[in-house]
Formats: C-alpha cells, structure tokens, sequence
C-alpha cells in the first residue's frame, strides 16, 4: 500500500470538497485498502452512505479520494493525504465552529494535522500521541471467559452504571455532561439493542464490559474494556477481552481496538489474547 503521507507534486492550492453520493463506491474501495485503520468510518460509511441528511458527519477530499480522505462529524478523523491535503481539511475545519471532540486517526496524519489546527482551536485537553492499533484474524490464544455474554435490553441501567464509571476513567470527563446523560445513553442502548455490547455480571453487578463500538464489513472495533475495580489483577481484562474477540472473528471479521501506549496492564492483557500491532493511532482529545 502507499504511504498515507506522501508528498504532493501540486504547486497550486487545491481546497478540500465535500463528497457526495455518487464518490460512495470508490470510496469504500479506497478504505478496504486499509480497513482496521478506517473502521470507524467505514461502518458509518456502510450504514447511512454519504446521505448528509442523516447527520452521520462529511467526507472531504481535497484531489480525490485515492489520494486524500477525511472524516468530519464527532470525531475528525484523517484517513490519508499529503500535507497539502491535510492543510487544505485544517483549512475547511476552522472555516465554521468547532462541533468535534476529539482528532483521531493514525499517528503519521492525526497529529500533523493537529499541528495546523491547535492555533484556532487548541488547547488540547490531553494528546495520546502513541496508541497501538491492534488486530487478531483468529481465534485469541488465551481461554475465553464463559460468562461473558451480550448484554440485554432490560440489563441497560446496570450496564450503563459501569459503562459511565468506564468512561469517566478512561476520557476524564462524565458523559452525562451537558444533556443530563440522554445522548450517552441512547448510544449505549443501541449497542445492547444491535448485540455489540458484552459483559461478565456477578451478584446482578458488571465486573467486565466491552463492545464493538464500530463494526465494518471487515472489521470489529472493540472499544470501552473495563474491569470493576474490586475485581482487577484475576485476569478477567484478558479471558473477557477473549470472548468479545472470538465473537468478532467467527462473524468473519477481524477483531481490533487501540490502547494508550503507557498502559502495561491492558496492552499485557492484549498480548496475551493473540493481538498484533499493524499501526500506530494517536488521539487529540478537545474541550
């Protein structure tokens, strides 16, 4: 595959458009180049298409989306492009009000983007700037929790405590912030509602959750791993991470997520799942 990050040969400033309908399908062509990295556009992609109406965010290109691709919605999300395609979307971003939370993507187009982007709206809450993409195509090495399972519908309020304690701890902010919760909880139950939301409960409380938070027709992004304080160091981040992974990869897909690179007791866990690292993803989070 190409270097995402290729120098351009253009002297001339080309701005990045929007894409419409009718660049759908060489657009997904361009991401199953690459499609543990562009998981959580494709899926977005694959849903709704590029219908704006459905306030799934915009795909922008600034010569082509061979060349140049980047997601715009809640998170920004640069997928490949040169420099003069990543200052052409720095470009487009400031042109209206910031509405993203984070910037996020691999390492080598995440970050430099950042750079053109932080005089107009930094600073930055915190930069992860190294996050080890992850992928496992077969069936994880280590055992697999039994008891981890889908979550069910009338288990959302247990589910939602931990996910919300996950959250806290993991972003620094409380979900709840702004609308009283209801958007994070409209986000979680539809993850219970489409089986993508997994957990161990003890004594009717959740020791271990994941999910696959975005799911593409080649990939399964695992996202939200956590484990109930009390119940940490038993080896229950590796044996449930196991059983979200092997549900992934027997649907056909390979199983993915990104960890900060500081945190030993996760990536551990990880390697002792079978995960490999294919890429380095960086995240920019926003205020």
């Amino acid at each position: 595959m190409r270097s995402l990050l290729e120098p351009t040969r253009r002297a001339k400033y080309v701005p990045a458009r929007q894409l419409a309908k009718r660049d759908l399908a060489q657009v997904l062509r361009v991401l199953d180049d690459d499609p543990v990295a562009t998981c959580m556009v494709a899926a977005r992609l694959q849903e709704y298409g590029l219908d704006n109406r459905c306030g799934q965010g915009e795909l922008w290109s600034h010569n082509g989306p061979s060349e140049s691709l980047c997601f715009s919605g809640v998170n920004i999300i640069p997928l490949r492009g040169g420099r003069d395609a990543l200052r052409a979307f720095a470009d487009r971003a400031i042109r209206w009000p910031r509405m993203c939370s984070s910037v996020v993507g691999r390492q080598e187009l995440a970050l430099p983007l950042w750079e053109m982007l932080a005089d107009h709206w930094g600073p930055e809450r915190e930069i992860r700037g190294a996050q080890p993409l992850l992928a496992l195509t077969d069936t994880a090495i280590a055992a697999a929790d039994p008891e981890v399972r889908q979550v069910r519908p009338e288990e959302l309020d247990r589910y939602l405590a931990a996910a919300i304690a996950m959250f806290i701890e993991e972003v620094g902010v409380d979900p709840r912030a702004g609308d009283g919760g209801r958007g994070y909880r409209r986000r979680v139950a539809g993850l219970i509602e489409a089986g993508r939301a997994w957990a161990r409960f003890a004594d009717g409380e959740v020791v271990f959750k994941a999910e696959v938070g975005a799911q593409s027709r080649r990939t399964g992004q695992i996202q939200g791993v956590w484990v109930h304080p009390e119940h940490r160091g038993q080896g229950l981040g590796t044996t449930g991470t196991a059983a979200v992974a092997n549900s992934v990869v027997a649907s056909g897909r390979t199983a993915s997520l990104y960890v900060n690179d500081y945190n030993e007791v996760a990536r551990r866990a990880y390697r002792a799942v079978g995960f490999r690292q294919i890429a380095t993803f960086a995240t920019v989070l926003l205020d």
